[in-house]
C-alpha cells in the first residue's frame, strides 16, 4: 500500500467522509488486476484512487461497495470474467476476488440531559466509538469525562446538530422534553428516545401530534426508552438504552442468541448471524 493511498485515506477519514477500501485478494486466470491491487471508492460509487481492474469489473466492485457502505458491513465477492453473459460481462478468462471494508465516521450520539442515567449513557456509549454529545445547562464535564462536546447554553435547541445520522437520548426528567423530541422528531433522527415512565412518555407523544407530528413518524420514538431488561437503577437502565441503540444499529432484534432443537431442547452451542440494513449509514 503506498504512502498516497495512506494518506488519501486518512484524509477522507479525518473529513468524517464514508468510503470504501476495495483490495483483490485473489485472481484465477487472466485479469488485469494483481492479488493486492487496492482502490478507495467513495459515497457516491466513484473511484478516487487506485486500480481494481477495469471496464465492467470495476464498474461491479463500485456498486458492490455503495451496498456495503450503506449495510455497514464488509464483503467478499467473486468476480467471474469468463462469462460475457452470465460473470460481469467481460470475458476476460480470468475470477479474482475483491474483499471490499467500508470505513464509516463514528456514529453520532446526542444525550439531552444530565443525571446518573446520563453520564453512565456516555460512558458505555464512548467504550462503543460513539462520538457523544451531551446538551444540558445543568451538564458539568466532570460528570461527562468521556463526551466528545458539552453544551451548556443552548436554550433556543439550535446548537445541538441533528440529522438521519444521529441518535438521540432525552433524559431531561420532564425539562423541555417534548420540545427535544418534537425537534429530533423533525430532524429525521435515526435513533430517537425518551428516558420516561409510561405515564409521561403518553403525554409527550400527544404533545407532539397535537403540534403538527404527524402520528407515522413516532415509529422511531422509543418511548420509555430501551429493551425490557428489567432494570431498575439508573446503570441498568443505560445498559437498556445502550443495548437498544446497537442492536437497532447492527440489526439484531434484542432476543437471545440460544437456538431450541426439534426436540425443544436448547442448544448451547448454537447462535445467529445476521446481516441486515442498519437505517441510514451510521460508523464503526
Amino acid at each position: 500500500m503506498s504512502r498516497e493511498f495512506l494518506r488519501r485515506s486518512s484524509e477522507l477519514a479525518a473529513e468524517g467522509k464514508c468510503f470504501a477500501v476495495a483490495t483483490v485478494v485473489r485472481v484465477e486466470g487472466s485479469s488485469s488486476a494483481r492479488p493486492g491491487s487496492k482502490a478507495i471508492i467513495d459515497d457516491e460509487g466513484k473511484l478516487v484512487m487506485g486500480w481494481v481492474g477495469g471496464g465492467c469489473a470495476e464498474g461491479a466492485v463500485r456498486r458492490q461497495a455503495l451496498e456495503c457502505i450503506a449495510r455497514q458491513r464488509p464483503k467478499l465477492i467473486t468476480l467471474d470474467m469468463r462469462d460475457e453473459i452470465l460473470g460481469v460481462g467481460m470475458p476476460c478468462g480470468g475470477v479474482m476476488d475483491v474483499y471490499i471494508d467500508p470505513v464509516l465516521p463514528k456514529p453520532e450520539l446526542l444525550i439531552v440531559g444530565h443525571g446518573r442515567i446520563a453520564e453512565t449513557l456516555a460512558a458505555m456509549a464512548h467504550l462503543l466509538n460513539f462520538s457523544v454529545t451531551v446538551d444540558d445547562p445543568s451538564a458539568e464535564r466532570k460528570g461527562f469525562p468521556d463526551a466528545d462536546r458539552i453544551l451548556t447554553d443552548d436554550l433556543d435547541l439550535s446548537q445541538a446538530e441533528i440529522d438521519s445520522q444521529t441518535f438521540v437520548v432525552i433524559a431531561t426528567q420532564h425539562k423541555g422534553d417534548h420540545l427535544w423530541l418534537q425537534k429530533a422528531i423533525e430532524a429525521g433522527a435515526a435513533y430517537i428516545a425518551l428516558i420516561a415512565s409510561h405515564h409521561r412518555a403518553s403525554i409527550v407523544l400527544d404533545y407532539v401530534v397535537a403540534n403538527g407530528v404527524p402520528p407515522e413518524k413516532l415509529e422511531r420514538v422509543w418511548a420509555p426508552a430501551g429493551l425490557d431488561l428489567g432494570a431498575a437503577t439508573p446503570e441498568e437502565i443505560a445498559l437498556s438504552v445502550v443495548s437498544q441503540m446497537v442492536a437497532l444499529r447492527r440489526g439484531g432484534n434484542g432476543g437471545p442468541l440460544k437456538l431450541k432443537t426439534a426436540a425443544g431442547a436448547e442448544d448451547e452451542h448454537s447462535t445467529v448471524i445476521r446481516e441486515c440494513d442498519v437505517p441510514g449509514a451510521v460508523p464503526q
